[in-house]
């Protein structure tokens, strides 16, 4: 008997495809986020908001590169946006390719400027609640991650 069926679960689907679904879902979920006006970048930024009002975040994206995963001061603020988000039961989910992410989401609207893309943060655009498919299929991943102890799953980008 399995750790799956003794719970009454389904065991994540294996491989890449899964990974793959989720990186997708991710994609569209960041453009649909940006069309609606419900994309918050920053860590600075994102840390204002989840203070302000919390219930209104559906949603939170951690990026970092392999030159940032030395970077002191970041791994703090990841740290502590995560608890934040464990706290809040906000799902949260780690990409490893800010040049990925940043060809998503683009510059800063008001600027043109490069944004920081360490921390992203989608919020709901009413109060009753946002029903985007991408949303629920990263939802559903990142619960069966929680069944198998990865509280803060990595996603992978597609192409």
């Amino acid at each position: 008997m399995t750790l799956e069926e003794i719970h009454g679960q389904q065991p994540m689907p294996a491989g890449h495809d899964w990974m793959q679904g989720a990186g997708t879902a991710l994609h569209e979920l960041l453009v649909s986020a940006q069309r609606r006006g419900c994309l918050t970048a920053g860590v600075y930024e994102s840390a204002k908001l989840m203070n302000v009002d919390p219930d209104n975040v559906a949603f939170c994206v951690l990026a970092a590169d392999q030159e940032d995963e030395g970077d002191i001061a970041l791994q703090i603020h990841f740290t502590l946006i995560q608890a934040f988000c464990c706290e809040n039961d906000i799902d949260i989910v780690r990409v490893n390719d800010v040049a990925k992410l940043a060809a998503i989401v683009g510059p800063s609207e008001d600027s043109g400027e490069p944004r920081d893309l360490h921390c992203i943060l989608i919020t709901n655009p009413n109060e009753e609640g946002w029903k985007d498919p991408a949303l629920e299929k990263l939802n559903v991943f990142c619960e069966e991650s929680r069944n198998l102890n990865d509280w803060v799953p990595t996603i992978t980008l597609p192409e």
